[in-house]
């Protein structure tokens, strides 16, 4: 199995030395480059082609959360955010941008591991300081409208998504087969116009559900 390629985008040199201090001892992930700037993190991912950006938002140049639409339009790598804002719009203008996962620095090194390789893997995942942000019940009380024509199976598969459950969890959770799941998955993603997980978790939070 290949080693996840890992960008650093960050401008404090000390948290790209942390970071490198965390991944060393790892056979599963190797850091194949790092930046000082938004632009550069944009321009870097363009050459070197990491499987996943360690993108901080505060960063100078046109900033993290550009610098990672750039990078997910581009189809260039997966995005996960570490960074020391966790306002509720920084986290949603996060995801908007296409960020798979956003974890708040002073994570240890555990969940910083299992962040990248969660999202290395295709899956979402939100620190324990963010995920109340952005999880909540999703599905309608009764006279709620439900957004975008998802039904409330759809919703709650949108709240187990949000809470960093793959579609085998999701599946053991609401007792359905792992294909079901993912066919509810493709037609959540059909109806809020989507390609990722937690753009659909942000989509479905700016439509007023789990607030």
């Amino acid at each position: 199995m290949k080693p996840i390629r890992v960008l650093i985008a960050d401008d404090h040199p000390v948290f790209r030395f942390g970071v490198r201090a965390i991944l060393e001892g790892e056979t599963d992930a190797s850091i194949i480059g790092e930046a000082a700037t938004a632009d550069e993190a944009v321009s870097l991912a363009e050459r070197v082609r990491p499987d996943v950006v360690l993108m901080d938002l505060h960063m100078p140049g046109v900033g993290g959360i550009e610098a990672t639409r750039r990078i997910v339009e581009g189809d260039l790598a997966k995005v996960l955010v570490v960074s020391m804002l966790e306002d509720d719009a920084t986290v949603r203008a996060a995801l908007r941008a296409g960020a798979a996962g956003y974890i708040v620095k002073g994570a240890g090194g555990a969940e910083m591991l299992r962040a990248l390789r969660t999202v290395a893997g295709g899956g979402s995942i939100f620190g324990a300081t963010v995920a109340p942000r952005i999880v909540g019940p999703l599905a309608p009380s009764q006279g709620d409208r439900v957004p975008f024509g998802l039904t409330e199976r759809e919703l709650e598969i949108v709240d187990l998504m949000a809470r960093g459950l793959t579609n085998a969890a999701i599946a053991e959770r609401v007792f359905l087969s792992p294909k079901t799941v993912r066919n509810y998955v493709s037609g959540i993603f059909t109806k809020l116009d989507v390609s990722s997980r937690a753009e659909a978790v942000a989509r479905a939070r700016d439509a007023g559900f789990g607030t």
